[in-house]
């Protein structure tokens, strides 16, 4: 069933159909994952949470969450690779969602196809995308373990053995070229890009991000989220990884209906925008996102004019 916008922008804070608006049932999610109980404890005002710096507790909420909303029945990553947070996540597909309504005269696309940049071992994206808007999706990464345990994901899970491919970037260099089939049509590309220049500079950050919340000055860290070098820092960082992103997609643009990235640092927003600018895309929109005091933002970005983008939407979107 196809989901049409409301006419507001809802409340502050994450998506109005974001499934996490609400504080964590605890008790629904340990009905989930039992494993989770063992993790949970009360705060200083009697409220049920869990130790936000403690992997084994943030991979086991992780798990309870994708049971108990999005239907998985099993979830696992390795240790150390990235176990991202699923509101953040959903909020992504939610906006994104919106993006391919005012696309297509205001109701979100039920046939979509989506590129999933960076899937990683935990296949985040595709399984809120699958579960909530039915969208297929095509996964690339550059581990091939992690594309193995991702494999091992989609095969326990029907709902993704059905929807999702994995494909292996050979290029580590590359980002679309390698990955996008010449016969391929997506309608949105998502990433989620290393956000770092180098190993250390991701190590100083995990230590801001502790003492921040502690108070306490720490040695090296051990990342509450995880994150293999790929997952977190790449050379150059992520404004070199937005601008190859920006100039390999000019190959596509009649390929795929929007592409899009999670850009985390607010001053390469405007880098971005200056290298579509030069790559003469015919649209840019930067989505707004707050999770708390968190906020986020994603760029989104088309090579189709207002008559090609209704031909696409009649040709991969009609109902």
């Amino acid at each position: 069933m196809t989901i049409k916008l409301p006419a507001g922008d809802g409340k502050p804070g994450l998506h109005f159909r974001s499934l996490h608006r609400d504080r964590y049932d605890f008790a629904a999610l340990i009905a989930a994952n039992p494993e989770l109980a063992e993790y949970v404890r009360h705060n200083e005002h009697g409220i049920e949470t869990v130790d936000f710096h403690n992997p084994a507790a943030v991979k086991a909420l992780n798990r309870a969450l994708l049971m108990h909303h999005y239907g998985v029945v099993y979830w696992d990553i390795p240790p150390g690779y990235l176990c991202p947070p699923v509101p953040g996540r959903a909020d992504y597909l939610h906006h994104a969602a919106d993006l391919l309504a005012k696309s297509n005269q205001g109701t979100i696309p039920k046939r979509a196809t989506v590129l999933d940049v960076g899937v990683g071992a935990n296949c985040i994206y595709p399984i809120i995308g699958r579960h909530v808007y039915g969208w297929r999706f095509v996964g690339s990464d550059i581990d091939a373990d992690a594309l193995r345990m991702a494999r091992l994901i989609v095969d326990a899970n029907p709902q993704l053995k059905s929807g999702l491919k994995l494909r292996q970037q050979t290029t580590p260099a590359s980002i679309f070229d390698g990955i996008i089939k010449r016969d391929d049509r997506f309608d949105l590309t998502i990433c989620n890009p290393p956000f770092h220049g180098s190993a250390s500079e991701a190590d100083a950050a995990a230590r801001r991000k502790v003492a921040n919340l502690t108070g306490q000055r720490m040695g090296n860290v051990e990342l509450n989220f995880g994150g293999r070098h790929h997952e977190l820092w790449c050379d150059g960082g992520e404004e070199v990884f937005l601008a190859t992103m920006a100039r390999e997609s000019v190959s596509y643009g009649h390929q795929v209906a929007w592409f899009s990235s999670l850009v985390s640092k607010a001053a390469n927003v405007r880098g971005l925008q200056r290298e579509l600018e030069m790559c003469d895309a015919r649209r840019v929109v930067t989505l707004d996102m707050a999770q708390g005091n968190k906020i986020s933002r994603v760029v989104a970005w088309t090579y189709l004019d207002k008559e090609e983008m209704a031909i696409w939407r009649e040709a991969r979107w009609g109902q």
